[in-house]
């Protein structure tokens, strides 16, 4: 139960610091919010991996719908020497979620150590 609520928190709360900060700003909500809801070390991982999941990809494919994922295709020439725009939004996904995953985790062993 405890996971599920920290996976809608993380998603949540990660949109609304995402829209006044920067990117990174997902990572001190993963962090906070599995420290705050006391999750182990494999759930806090699942829950940011989840959370992150659950905001980053549909955020990521609204935006490149809307420009006709010009952009995400540039990107993935540049970096992949493959017009694929997919691929890049799979790797950025990825990248994201364990982020999350990540920071989530570190919540947690920061919260064992007390």
């Amino acid at each position: 139960m405890r996971t599920t609520i920290s996976i809608i928190l993380i998603a949540f709360l990660s949109s609304i610091a995402e829209f006044f900060l920067p990117w990174w700003s997902i990572m001190p909500v993963a962090f906070g919010v599995a420290w705050t809801l006391r999750l182990r070390g494999g759930a806090a991982f699942f829950a940011g991996v989840a959370g992150i999941a659950i905001f980053w990809i549909p955020n990521m494919i609204f935006k490149d719908f809307a420009n006709e994922h010009i952009l995400s295709s540039r990107m993935a020439v540049l970096f992949f020497k493959a017009p694929n725009y997919a691929l890049f939004i799979a790797v950025c996904a990825s990248v994201g979620c364990l982020i999350g995953g990540l920071s989530a985790w570190s919540g947690s062993l920061l919260r064992r150590g007390d």
